[in-house]
């Protein structure tokens, strides 16, 4: 049995925060692996099933975020569960935006959810750290992860959400690399798939007198600035 824990804060209001990101990976991987329906258990909502051959239970407590140890606490007493069982997706800072990195144990580095299981169950349990990137300054960072993500945000954000449903049954499983191998082939598809056509191409003739030269095709991460400078 694992039990899947997805921080953020309950209610409409905070539904679109960046610091509800773990709320929003429980959502994607509940609906696409047909999981139970959500029902209030534990200080907050749980779905259960199965992720491949593991038995699961996805937790999002109701606590509001600096309680969080509350709800996971009394999960894992009645789960009969250590800590070891315990998978945590949260928001990190300092992870680019649809970066994602699995970890074991460690400091709770201010993040007042983390701080509160911290306090609960300790410290030896698996983190999913979620990018969301750095408002640039401290005292910016509690109106940045409070505020809705920008338009802007919506296709990294989209496929960082495949990525991590892609690789559920990785992660319930203990197979952090493959998760990861998952979740960055839906963010960075084009990586590690090997060249169409490994021929040389001859060069092209030179565009004629008063004809336009084809631009390059943008790179993702091109795409991305270039829309998130339109919402500057």
């Amino acid at each position: 049995m694992k039990l899947i824990v997805g921080l953020g804060n309950p209610g409409t209001k905070y539904a679109g925060n960046r610091h509800n990101i773990g709320f929003m990976a429980l959502d994607r991987i509940a609906s696409d692996h047909g999981l139970s329906p959500w029902r209030s258990r534990f200080q907050g909502e749980i779905a259960e099933g199965r992720l491949g051959s593991e038995r699961v239970t996805l937790l999002k407590p109701g606590t509001f975020m600096n309680l969080s140890g509350q709800s996971v606490g009394e999960a894992m007493r009645y789960l009969k569960i250590g800590p070891e069982d315990v998978i945590v997706l949260h928001d990190e800072l300092d992870l680019a935006p649809g970066k994602c990195r699995v970890k074991l144990g460690g400091g709770h580095a201010g993040h007042n959810g983390l701080r509160s299981i911290h306090q609960h169950i300790g410290e030896a349990y698996h983190r999913v750290r979620l990018g969301i990137g750095h408002p640039g300054h401290k005292d910016r960072v509690a109106g940045y992860v409070l505020s809705d993500f920008a338009k802007a945000d919506a296709e990294w954000l989209d496929d960082l959400m495949r990525g991590i449903s892609d690789g559920a049954e990785a992660l319930a499983a203990g197979d952090g690399p493959g998760f990861q191998n998952k979740v960055a082939l839906r963010v960075n598809p084009g990586r590690g798939k090997p060249q169409a056509n490994t021929k040389p191409v001859p060069d092209k003739p030179a565009a004629k007198t008063g004809e336009p030269e084809e631009k390059p095709a943008q790179s993702f991460a091109e795409k991305l600035q270039s829309l998130a400078s339109r919402f500057r």
